[in-house]
């Protein structure tokens, strides 16, 4: 029900995820990023707890596949789960249970790895793959580019109704994380306007968080 891919982006050390799903807030239950260590997406029959163990184990100085293959020895029901995970330099690592829904199929290349259940087709998390190499710019839009890439491959086998953005940045918060919880139009490209709206922001949003006296004004009516 879930395409999604993880990434570093190697210039500035960033960690994002995106995920879309015929199920609804998918991003809700499956993304997972922390500065400085990595990004998880837990996907497929969803054990949300998965997330966090893998991002604590590389936060232990685990490699993205060693907190992944010890996740999986430990937990349980992980013939239906899907897993995906990328380190602080950029090793990837993907498991995909024998019980993982449909159609479903995985791609690893440097710095990203994509996976996803219910496919149109096996080629689609290369292709998510290939949109986020190939793509240009800040993470946000390289990882829009990659889910557009995504669904032009086919997607998933039905309609994608729920999406989600993250992105995690030397602060402790997600500098980043945009939601469609639930849309019958595309949610992708409502993250995507979302992100063209947030993206001029972020920065700001983060100096607001570190030292208001030194923020710029909201620009917003009443703001003096």
């Amino acid at each position: 029900m879930t395409f999604s891919l993880v990434a570093r982006c190697v210039e500035t050390g960033m960690f994002g995820m995106a995920i879309s799903s015929s199920s609804p807030a998918v991003a809700a239950r499956c993304a997972y990023a922390r500065a400085e260590i990595g990004a998880v997406a837990s996907q497929n029959i969803t054990d949300p707890t998965l997330g966090p163990k893998t991002l604590d184990h590389m936060a232990q100085g685990l490699s993205a596949p060693e907190a992944v293959s010890a996740v999986v020895a430990d937990a349980a029901h992980v013939q239906y789960r899907q897993l995906l995970a990328v380190d602080a330099m950029g090793r990837t690592s993907v498991h995909s249970g024998s019980n993982v829904l449909g159609n479903w199929n995985e791609a690893q290349g440097v710095d990203v790895a994509s996976g996803g259940n219910l496919l149109d087709n096996d080629g689609v998390p290369a292709a998510i793959v290939t949109g986020f190499e190939t793509a240009q710019g800040h993470m946000g839009d390289r990882l829009i580019a990659a889910m557009r890439a995504g669904l032009a491959a086919g997607g998933e086998a039905g309609p994608v109704h729920s999406a989600g953005l993250l992105l995690v940045d030397k602060v402790s918060w997600p500098v980043a994380e945009l939601r469609c919880d639930w849309t019958q139009e595309c949610p992708i490209e409502a993250i995507a306007t979302a992100w063209e709206v947030y993206k001029p922001q972020l920065d700001d949003y983060v100096r607001r968080a570190l030292d208001p006296s030194e923020a710029p004004s909201y620009g917003v009516p009443g703001d003096r």
